[in-house]
């Protein structure tokens, strides 16, 4: 198992790393495009569809993409844009992990499936705002939710039960612990300071996410990486609850070792455009 999960990142790094250091844009908008048309395949079959409509999901998912693409989106203005997906995301990520699945499976099942490729096609285009940007802009959104993700793990496992009575969400992922919250949210501040420090002589066009949230002040930084690894965990619950509510353990078996795309990208799904708001939604 470990050796196919390290073969399949192997993978992965090869064609997304010289995509993303590309000169142009375009090569990671394709690779990502289809890594996020399969995620909306995933996310119909989640939901009870059949293969044939979730091929056809997959592609209207591509298609909004290359629309978007198309109309010139990844360099457009689009705060107002990002402030309502914001919203949604806080909204709805909210009643989801509080009503937990029986309110989500109450749901029509259509309303549902738009539900999940509107947030898949609001993901790729914020990571191609991101990528427009810049490519320090946009690591710095990515290691985000990588490091919440590892302090959380390595702290939860440490710490888990030792300063707070309950778990965080017990009925939708029994190993998440409050503790682990706290660590992510710790390490993230680690990383913010260093990235700073890395970004002191480079261009303000240039500047990481971390950089730019302290233009607006010490407070705006420190909120604004707390609220980003919290929806990074909500991103995380939330497809947990509806892989449990399907009752399975993986999203698809499209990524050997790693499950499916959905697994690698849930926490990525709200927290980019949630990152876009917070700079503006702008090319600042």
């Amino acid at each position: 198992m470990l050796k196919q999960r390290i073969i399949t990142a192997l993978v992965l790094l090869a064609i997304l790393l010289p995509a993303l250091f590309y000169r142009s844009a375009t090569p990671f908008g394709l690779v990502t495009l289809v890594l996020l048309a399969c995620g909306a395949w995933e996310w119909a079959r989640l939901n009870g569809f059949a293969l044939r409509a979730a091929l056809r999901t997959g592609a209207v998912c591509a298609l909004l993409c290359t629309a978007a693409w198309h109309f010139g989106l990844p360099a457009a203005r689009l705060g107002l844009m990002w402030s309502l997906i914001g919203g949604f995301w806080v909204l709805v990520g909210a009643w989801v992990l509080r009503s937990g699945a029986p309110a989500w499976q109450a749901l029509p099942a259509l309303v549902r499936l738009a539900g999940g490729v509107l947030s898949l096609v609001a993901a790729w285009l914020a990571i191609m705002q991101a990528r427009v940007i810049g490519i320090n802009f946009l690591l710095s959104v990515l290691v985000l939710v990588w490091v919440a993700d590892s302090g959380a793990y390595f702290a939860g496992r440490a710490l888990g039960g030792k300063f707070f009575a309950s778990k965080l969400a017990p009925s939708i992922s029994p190993g998440k612990t409050w503790e682990g919250v706290v660590g992510g949210i710790a390490a993230v501040f680690v990383v913010a300071l260093l990235w700073i420090y890395a970004d002191r002589n480079m261009a303000p066009a240039s500047l990481s996410l971390y950089s730019r949230l302290l233009a607006a002040g010490v407070p705006f930084l420190l909120l604004g990486c707390v609220f980003l690894t919290a929806m990074s965990v909500v991103g995380d619950l939330v497809e947990s609850l509806f892989k449990r509510s399907a009752g399975v353990k993986d999203s698809s078996n499209l990524l050997p070792g790693h499950g499916g795309v959905l697994d690698r990208v849930d926490a990525l799904l709200p927290t980019l455009p949630l990152a876009m708001m917070l700079v503006g939604g702008g090319l600042l």
